[in-house]
């Protein structure tokens, strides 16, 4: 039997005076014992929608039942038939694994024999039984998220409420969220998952799409796929040292909607009303297959968005570069970096070296040692032993130097939260040595590449994800440094905002600007020349992603994707690994 796990009727929600509410008039059904997916660009409405069946924050307009439970009459009864997991880590990080579930369990009344019990289920559960004293701030961002589910999970709940639990969690994590998250269907809880991962959409049972607070698609995944049909094409045939660049030209053409690096090949969306023919005349006299491909739910959430967002596949900041000069030379290199904290080993003695206009990228899962040989590589951090080359100049002695040559976009929103979007512009390019005219020109110019003029007073701990991304990315690039480091640039932010991203470097490299840059998206990993996957602290692979994917290839998998590359050399090192402690 199928019934309403949550009834939305009329709902709207404005913030303080803004003239556009936040959520316009949404009537949906989410069903009970579904998964049921939450997607939109950056600013559509999912958090407020979220809270607002949370009954955290109270609707402007219409009503809203949760678990039969009136949001607003009934708030306390709703409270304790729900759980909930926000976006942003909401745990105590000075408190270890074992207190953070010890305080949720006090704070929800359960107590004695029931509590151990539950305990040692949701230990088990989330495979955090090992790290129990662990403080939660040191745990790695997939085991972050496994405690806030746990915490979630202290009363068993009617719905389950998720945003966006797998943001900046790697491939792997991914996978043990969702099949979690299935076993908790199993046992009849309701869930409502929002998510920037469209492939994660095209895994729920049904969706919720929304844009600018107005429900766009409320139905299941191929409802939505069906609009693009037949609209979706494989290119294929196009040299591997020129599909990025290839790209690049084939989506100014105005008869193609969207289009990515798809391993060795070209994946190419054309417009509503276009067929094979538009696609037949790209590349004119090179002999190209292009076959028509099954759609996916990002296919279609392009497509639909695509009328009211168009996107813009010209990089405005490309144009501003001026061309760098190619010597032949590496312009970053690694050394058998080494980093150790006490006894713990977090990077161990890895090496590489990339060249001018490449893009080299960082994989791994989370506490790999990504992050830490990225600070290494700016020079933030020392390395215990090893070297490390920016542009020519030695970590050791002039980091400095080797700073004012380079960009640096941080993992985590790294700029001035209570500063204005404006301010922090102005500091940052003073940071990076401009001044008078060079740095009112330079502040004006990141305000119109990345569209940042409606914002421009705003605080910039306060600003929409996708945003502050744009932000971070514009005080990065501000300066125009030859080396371009990008730690996660993308997590959490939507399709859109991506596609704006990569366009923008793409056109960088194109430049001859050269990027060091990690990711959990295996799509963007595809835009990497080369890649080092990094796990347990070492480079265990390098290669281009077809070499890698070709690593993995067998009887049983001919087509491997990235993320079965990832996923399939990270397992055979842990058999190696166990093998060799026998």
């Amino acid at each position: 039997m199928s019934y309403s796990a949550v009834s939305l009727a009329g709902v709207s929600y404005c913030f303080g005076s803004s003239s556009r509410p936040a959520l316009d008039n949404i009537t949906a059904q989410i069903r009970h014992g579904k998964i049921t997916g939450l997607v939109g660009p950056d600013g559509a409405g999912k958090t407020t929608l979220m809270r607002l069946m949370a009954g955290l924050l109270l609707p402007c307009g219409g009503t809203i039942t949760a678990c039969g439970f009136d949001t607003v009459t009934q708030a306390d009864d709703l409270h304790t038939a729900l759980g909930y997991m926000p976006q942003r880590f909401g745990l105590y990080e000075d408190l270890s694994v074992i207190e953070n579930l010890n305080l949720y369990a006090d704070l929800q009344g359960v107590t004695g024999k029931t509590r151990l019990e539950i305990f040692e289920r949701l230990l088990k559960f989330t495979d955090l039984s090992s790290f129990q004293k662990r403080l939660a701030g040191r745990l790695s961002g997939g085991m972050k998220q496994k405690l806030g589910l746990a915490c979630a999970l202290i009363k068993k709940p009617q719905l389950l409420l998720l945003d966006e639990p797998s943001v900046g969690v790697d491939p792997i994590s991914r996978r043990e969220l969702w099949g979690m998250v299935r076993k908790l269907v199993d046992q009849d809880i309701s869930v409502v998952w929002s998510t920037a991962y469209l492939d994660e959409a095209q895994q729920c049972d049904e969706v919720l799409l929304l844009h600018e607070g107005k429900l766009l698609f409320n139905g299941v995944p191929s409802g939505l796929t069906q609009r693009v049909d037949e609209r979706v094409f494989l290119l294929e045939g196009i040299p591997s040292q020129n599909r990025r660049a290839a790209l690049s030209q084939i989506l100014l053409r105005d008869e193609i909607l969207d289009g990515l690096v798809q391993g060795s090949d070209i994946r190419l969306v054309v417009k509503k009303g276009r067929t094979a023919a538009c696609v037949k005349d790209i590349c004119p006299g090179q002999n190209l297959q292009i076959t028509v491909v099954q759609p996916r739910f990002e296919d279609a959430f392009i497509d639909i968005l695509g009328d009211f967002m168009p996107l813009n596949h010209k990089s405005l900041l490309a144009e501003r570069a001026e061309a760098i000069p190619d010597d032949g030379k590496a312009v970053v290199e690694a050394h058998g970096l080494t980093k150790r904290f006490g006894a713990f080993t977090a990077v161990h003695d890895n090496s590489f070296s990339i060249k001018r206009g490449e893009i080299f990228g960082l994989l791994g899962p989370n506490g790999a040692g990504k992050s830490t040989t990225f600070k290494m590589m700016c020079g933030l951090l020392k390395p215990t032993s090893g070297r490390g080359f920016v542009a020519g100049y030695d970590l050791r002695h002039s980091a400095s130097q080797a700073r004012s040559r380079l960009g640096y976009m941080a993992q985590k929103f790294s700029l001035y939260g209570y500063l204005s979007v404006k301010q922090n512009l102005k500091f940052f390019s003073g940071v990076y040595g401009l001044g008078g005219k060079k740095q009112r020109q330079a502040v004006e110019s990141m305000i119109e590449v990345f569209n940042l003029e409606e914002y421009l007073s705003a605080p910039a701990g306060e600003l929409p994800l996708g945003f502050k991304q744009r932000l971070a990315l514009a005080c990065a690039v501000m300066h125009k440094p030859d080396v371009l480091f990008l730690d996660e640039p993308t997590s959490g932010v939507d399709p859109l905002t991506r596609r704006e991203f990569w366009t923008h470097i793409n056109g960088l490299v194109e430049k001859g600007v050269t990027i060091l840059v990690t990711t959990h998206f295996m799509d963007e990993a595809e835009y990497c020349d080369r890649i080092g996957l990094i796990y347990r602290g070492r480079k265990i692979a390098e290669g281009s992603p077809d070499d890698l994917k070709g690593s993995v290839s067998s009887e049983n998998l001919r087509k491997p994707t990235l993320e079965d590359a990832f996923i399939a050399l990270i397992e055979q090192f842990d058999r190696q690994y166990m093998e060799a402690r026998q």
